[in-house]
């Protein structure tokens, strides 16, 4: 009885307390993909994630009922940083949703053009709103519904302290007319938030590590079940000294220890309901601040590399001391010299073997579609001699006649076979996702196996200079190379054999693998260079190279393979690839299958698509 009386108090209080208007409240899930795509046509930088952000610490004045409620002590805000523009949870400022909708969008064009830190938040703010108007003018309107709006919306400050008022005035002059206010009082208590404006990144603690966010994502990538709030929110984190000391004095009866002999191993049941990852995200979700140890060693990170790591006798085989290869560091923009190691290798226990049974009528269809390259044949114009005349030479030789021109023409057009000058190399990831299982007879890493098997038998039989390559890495100093198949040699049973040795690997860091496959296609002497990059996921490793990093230099081995003439395609199965692809490749230098037992057959069939006019 007790707690059924607290519950609806604690319902009533709350909503008397809330000063939202909560029948048009909208969630940020709802608006996500629009204030994305607005955020990015509007300038805003394509590789930060948009996201919600949880509520912060805002020390505003509240009435009577907000204390007795525990309301108004935190209100999420919209904000940036280098990573991720973060936008309130929900909106419930207006008594619209319509409005609730407009001013999502209205943040993300503001934080597309809101390129550096804030030196004073409300007159940045301003001068923020004033390049935005008067860089689009036909945004003026809208922006003037929601400023009317919003100061409609407004607490009375008459009866505040003078400062809070001066403080409100100076806040609904700014927002009516943005640039008109120049000094803004000091007050005790944060004025009432202003929605149509950005907030700065929550400082830093001085304790805290300068090398951590301020906030801790609580998704967990092995977690399927979560839900929406607790994949999107952010909480804020803080940085403490590490409570284990080994300094000091400890205190202790020596008869409280366990002797051996009282000593009892218990083994404690579990079941299916026993969800340890499950119940740790349910309490993230309901903290305010996650506190982190200020330790520096991150000992998961080293655990995961020894379990991980097989024996020398169990690993590939390594080809010399490795190659060393510089990475793109997008903080410093500055490429670094010989920042990664990277090191070929060859795949253990590998026999010659011939193409399995299950995939030879794959490869014979395949097979006969590519020998029609051969048969492809063209004109070879403006010759001294051949089958026909070729009728732009002559007119342009008779319109040179008539002006007197002597210049001898190649009148003759002559019917030649085809020639097929491309080299192609082939670059898969082997990262540890290619474990997973598709279905229950097959995982990821048995398709790219098919795959690569139907390929290679495709391009051997149109003649085609092809070569084959696998990548993963742990960390930068140990960029793995599984060399498949080089130029040099001729495609046999022992490149089947390797491609069907070949095994889950690590991690994903892609711009070293990039880098090198550019190298090796450049020595290449043919007018055609293609590169296919056959990957599940985007770029990731596990020391700094997560996240906007690895995009960043991924992005930079890629422009320099396009600098060389090189063309880069990636083929991916990665469903949620379309939010960085573009950035990587361009709209055009990528495709999705979204079914990846079908991989084995698309990929010669958009080798064949990307090839057939060379």
């Amino acid at each position: 009885m007790e707690e059924w009386v607290g519950g609806i108090w604690h319902k009533y209080i709350t909503k008397k307390a809330n000063t939202n208007y909560i029948q048009a409240k909208v969630d940020f899930s709802d608006v996500s993909k629009s204030v994305g795509v607005v955020f990015r046509a509007m300038g805003g930088h394509s590789v930060k994630r948009i996201e919600a952000a949880s509520a912060r610490d805002y020390l505003v004045r509240r009435t009577w009922l907000q204390k007795i409620a525990g309301e108004n002590q935190q209100i999420s805000l919209a904000w940036q940083d280098e990573e991720s523009l973060r936008l309130p949870e929900s909106l419930a400022v207006f008594p619209t949703s319509e409005l609730n909708r407009e001013l999502y969008i209205w943040l993300a064009i503001l934080a597309a053009h809101h390129k550096k830190s804030f030196q004073h938040w409300a007159i940045d703010n301003q001068q923020l709103v004033v390049d935005v108007l008067t860089r689009f003018p036909a945004l003026t309107s809208r922006y003037q519904k929601l400023a009317q709006a919003f100061i409609q919306t407004r607490t009375d400050y008459c009866k505040r302290p003078l400062a809070e008022q001066q403080m409100e005035q100076a806040i609904v002059k700014a927002v009516l007319e943005p640039g008109s206010v120049k000094d803004f009082p000091s007050v005790n208590y944060a004025p009432q938030a202003v929605y149509l404006w950005l907030y700065p990144s929550a400082q830093f603690n001085p304790q805290v590590m300068p090398n951590f966010d301020e906030e801790t994502n609580t998704e967990s990538e092995e977690s399927n079940n979560t839900s929406t709030k607790s994949r999107s929110t952010r909480k804020k984190g803080e940085r403490i000294e590490d409570g284990e000391s080994r300094d000091g004095m400890m205190v202790f009866r020596l008869e409280s220890l366990f002797s051996w002999s009282e000593f009892s191993q218990l083994d404690r049941g579990s079941d299916d309901s026993d969800d340890d990852d499950e119940e740790t995200l349910k309490v993230a979700e309901d903290l305010d601040k996650i506190t982190l140890s200020k330790q520096q060693q991150q000992k998961s990170a080293s655990i995961k590399i020894d379990m991980d790591l097989p024996s020398a006798i169990e690993d590939d085989i390594p080809l010399g001391d490795g190659i060393k290869l510089p990475e793109w560091d997008y903080k410093k923009e500055e490429l670094i010299a010989e920042r990664c190691l990277l090191l070929p290798m060859l795949p253990k226990n590998n026999e010659a073997t011939k193409l399995p049974i299950k995939l030879q009528k794959t490869a014979k269809v395949i097979q006969a579609q590519f020998e029609q390259l051969h048969s492809v044949r063209y004109w070879l114009k403006g010759q001294v001699q051949g089958e026909e005349l070729d009728l732009n030479a002559w007119l342009d030789f008779y319109i040179e006649q008539q002006k007197g021109s002597t210049k001898e023409h190649g009148l003759y057009q002559s019917f030649r076979g085809n020639n097929r000058d491309i080299s192609t190399l082939l670059l898969a990831d082997l990262s540890m996702s290619t474990d997973a299982h598709l279905d229950n007879n097959n995982r990821v890493i048995d398709v790219v196996k098919d795959s690569m098997m139907l390929f290679g038998e495709a391009l051997n039989s149109v003649g085609d200079n092809f070569s084959m390559y696998g990548f993963s890495s742990i960390r930068r100093t140990n960029v793995r190379f599984t060399v498949l198949k080089n130029f040099s040699e001729r495609y046999s049973d022992v490149i089947r054999g390797r491609l069907q040795a070949i095994r889950p690997g690590y991690y994903t860091r892609m711009g070293a693998a990039i880098r090198q496959a550019t190298k090796i296609l450049d020595e290449q002497k043919t007018t055609q260079k293609l590169l296919l990059i056959l990957t599940d996921g985007k770029p990731n490793d596990i020391d700094h190279y997560e996240g906007r990093f690895g995009i960043e230099d991924t992005r930079h081995a890629i422009s320099e393979a396009h600098k060389l003439g090189i063309k880069p395609f990636c083929i991916t199965i990665d469903q949620e690839a379309e939010d960085y692809l573009p950035y990587l490749f361009g709209v055009d230098g990528y495709t999705v299958i979204h079914k990846p037992s079908q991989l084995p057959i698309r990929l010669p069939q958009l080798y064949y698509q990307l090839t057939r006019h060379q």
